[in-house]
C-alpha cells in the first residue's frame, strides 16, 4: 500500500487545473461489505484525493473579476466669491498691460513727455554712481615745483600769484567754460555736479570746452604780466576750508 501512495503522489497535478472534490450523496444505499482486497484501492483514493486536497489548498487564491468602479465626473462649480476674485485679477491684469503699453507708445513718440521724465528721474538716481565730497578730492599746486612764484591765499580762500609759466588746475576734472575778457582768458572746471573751481587771468588756454583736466597737466599759461587767480566752490559757495603748505593748498581736518 506504502508503495501506491507513493506512486499517487508522484503524479504531476497541475495546480490550476485539478480541484478534486468529493461528493456525499443524500440517498445512502447499503452495500455489500468488501473484501479486504476491495477496500484497499478505496482507501488509496481517499489518500489521494486528501493529498491533493491539502497542495492545492495552499495555493487556492480568489480573483476579483468585477468591473471596476466608475469615476465620477467632476462637477465645476464656482462660487460667487471666487468668480468676483477672478475678475478683479483679470481687470487688474488688463490696466497694468494697458500702462505698460502707454508707457511704451510714449517713449516711442513723446521722449520728451512729463511721463517719461519722471520715470528718468527715478532710473537717473538709482544708476547714477555717487558723487565724492570735495573734501575727498587731493588738492595740488597751481604752479611747477620749479616755478620761482610767490603762491599766497586771501583770508576768503582765493589762491593768488604773479608769475611767467604755466598754470594747473587744482584737481581734476572736466573743463566746463571757456571765456576771454579784454585778453584775459578764465576757465571753469568742474569736479563734480558741486564742486568746481574758476581760474583768472591765463594769457593762453591749452583745453577747450568739455575735455578732460588733469592736475599734473596745464590748463594754461600766464606771461606774467597780471595776476593769476583760483578760487573753488561748492555749490556756488566760495570755499575757504584748506590752507597753503609750501604752495600746496591742503585742506583742514
Amino acid at each position: 500500500m506504502n508503495q501506491e501512495l507513493d506512486y499517487a503522489e508522484m503524479l504531476e497535478i497541475p495546480v490550476s487545473t485539478v480541484n478534486v472534490v468529493k461528493k456525499k450523496s443524500f440517498f445512502k444505499r447499503r452495500r455489500p461489505a468488501k473484501t479486504e482486497q476491495e477496500q484497499l484501492p478505496e482507501d488509496l483514493k481517499e489518500r489521494v484525493v486528501e493529498s491533493v486536497n491539502e497542495r492545492v489548498g495552499a495555493y487556492v487564491y480568489s480573483e476579483d473579476v468585477s468591473d471596476p468602479p466608475k469615476e465620477e465626473k467632476r462637477k465645476f462649480s464656482f462660487s460667487i466669491k471666487k468668480d468676483k476674485a477672478s475678475l478683479v485679477l483679470f481687470t487688474e491684469a488688463v490696466a497694468v498691460g494697458v500702462i505698460a503699453l502707454t508707457i511704451f507708445l510714449t517713449n516711442m513718440f513723446m521722449p520728451s513727455s512729463a511721463i517719461n521724465t519722471f520715470i528718468s528721474t527715478f532710473s537717473t538716481s538709482k544708476n547714477a554712481p555717487k558723487e565724492r565730497n570735495y573734501t575727498e578730492f587731493t588738492l595740488a599746486p597751481v604752479v611747477s615745483e620749479l616755478s620761482d612764484a610767490e603762491v599766497e591765499m586771501t583770508e576768503t580762500g582765493v589762491i593768488y600769484f604773479t608769475a611767467q609759466g604755466s598754470v594747473y588746475p587744482i584737481c581734476e576734472g572736466t573743463v566746463s567754460k571757456v571765456y576771454e575778457n579784454e585778453g584775459s582768458y578764465t576757465v571753469e572746471i568742474a569736479h563734480t555736479s558741486a564742486f568746481t573751481s574758476v581760474i583768472t587771468g591765463l594769457t593762453t588756454v591749452y583745453n577747450a570746452t568739455g575735455t578732460a583736466a588733469k592736475s599734473n597737466i596745464p590748463v594754461g599759461y600766464s606771461d606774467g604780466k597780471g595776476e593769476v587767480r583760483v578760487s573753488m566752490y561748492n555749490n556756488g559757495t566760495l570755499l575757504d576750508c584748506y590752507t597753503m603748505t609750501n604752495e600746496v593748498p591742503v585742506w583742514k581736518s
